[in-house]
């Protein structure tokens, strides 16, 4: 994968944390309980996000290191094989605490 390939990826990763995270502006944790239609959309969101940092090349990984790459991927594979399965604590937890922090990252990474 291209350098440019790169960054469209990590922004790709970024617009759907971003919009992960507007979804639940002034919104509750029961809400995902009640909500099916945040619940389907949150969990779709960070698969996307799971799926894109798999695409990341290694060596890029490694070279930013503010980004749990591995931890992405592995909650993608967790959600998708999962699907039966799973965890709303764990859901809200990433959203309203992990997105952001991934937001920050890949903001420095590309340069704003």
């Amino acid at each position: 994968m291209s350098r440019h390939e790169t960054s469209v990826t990590l922004q790709q990763m970024h617009d759907h944390a971003q919009e992960a995270i507007s979804l639940v502006h002034d919104k509750s944790r029961t809400d995902l309980d009640e909500d099916r239609t945040l619940n389907l959309a949150l969990t779709r969101l960070l698969e996307i996000i799971g799926e894109a940092a798999n695409r990341v090349p290694e060596d890029f990984q490694i070279e930013n290191p503010s980004v749990s790459w591995s931890q992405i991927i592995s909650l993608r594979n967790r959600l998708i094989h999962g699907y039966d399965s799973v965890d709303f604590d764990l859901l809200w937890n990433v959203v309203t605490h992990d997105l952001p922090e991934l937001v920050q990252a890949l903001e420095k990474i590309l340069g704003r």
